[in-house]
């Protein structure tokens, strides 16, 4: 019998040394499930995330939950895909200033997921998606926060809007998706590289190449969840709780002690976020 694709994977073996999720999405789960999936985490070595509200509900969903659970750092943003339709009715300019009020919880550590997303918008979408990718550069930069990129099918823009504008201090990407040489140009320019689910698919070889071309201090570990759960539950939702199949794949592409990864992720990303 094939498994329910609906149900939750079953837990791995733990981490003997914690990490952290760099990049999930608790806002999507029912209310009931939060806690639970915190503790789950926590119980497999993964005690800490980094919440990312990326369209207002979401985004005063995030500060909610930093109050509340000391798991738990956060970033806001207006993901690119919303940003079209946003201009488009008007509500843009409204929603971004509500983001920046947002941002200034002190527990808000990231402006993010911004970029630009070409796979769901149209050329008419290009212009404005830009605009609001730069906003939140500054954003950012003024508020002395990581910016944390989303980029989809839209490697080369993205590099060239950082470039123009300056990237901040602290600049990842998450759910990295780009090919060795991009892995190599991110991090000559000081950027982190956010790998989810996705490096361990079976037709991620160009997403293990990467891995492998750039320093293991530049390299970060995320779930993206409740999407890109990793092999063998493709497919089914992810959790913080499979990390360990991410770390472990991670390990074994670089041939690396997973002791020894999982600590210099753990220092990765308290550098690039502060403490808890």
């Amino acid at each position: 019998m094939s498994p329910d694709r609906s149900a939750r994977p079953p837990a791995p073996e733990p981490l003997a040394v914690p990490v952290v999720d760099n990049h999930t999405h608790l806002d999507s789960e029912t209310p009931g499930d939060v806690e639970a999936l915190l503790a789950a985490a926590t119980a497999a070595g993964v005690p800490r995330s980094v919440q990312i509200g990326c369209d207002l509900a979401a985004a005063r969903w995030t500060v909610g939950a930093l109050d509340r659970y000391p798991q738990l750092l956060g970033g806001v943003a207006l993901h690119p895909n919303e940003v079209p339709d946003l201009v488009a009715a008007g509500e843009y300019e409204a929603a971004f200033a509500e983001i920046a009020e947002l941002a200034r919880h002190p527990r808000v550590r990231v402006v993010g997921e911004t970029g630009l997303d070409y796979f769901r918008t149209g050329p008419d979408g290009v212009g404005v998606q830009q605009e609001a990718f730069r906003a939140h550069v500054q954003l950012a930069k003024d508020l002395g926060l990581a910016l944390q990129i989303h980029d989809r099918d839209a490697h080369e823009d993205v590099l060239a809007v950082l470039r123009e504008v300056g990237a901040p201090e602290r600049t990842v990407f998450h759910c990295f998706s780009g090919d060795a040489a991009m892995a190599r140009e991110c991090a000559d320019a000081g950027y982190y590289l956010s790998f989810a689910g996705t490096v361990t698919f079976k037709n991620a070889e160009p997403l293990r190449e990467a891995l492998r071309a750039v320093p293991r201090d530049r390299v970060m570990v995320e779930t993206d969840a409740p999407y890109l759960t990793p092999t063998p539950h493709r497919g089914r939702p992810n959790a913080g709780y499979l990390v360990p199949l991410t770390v472990r794949s991670m390990a074994a592409t670089l041939g690396a002690d997973l002791d020894e990864l999982c600590a210099t992720l753990t220092a990765t990303t308290e550098a690039v976020y502060g403490p808890w």
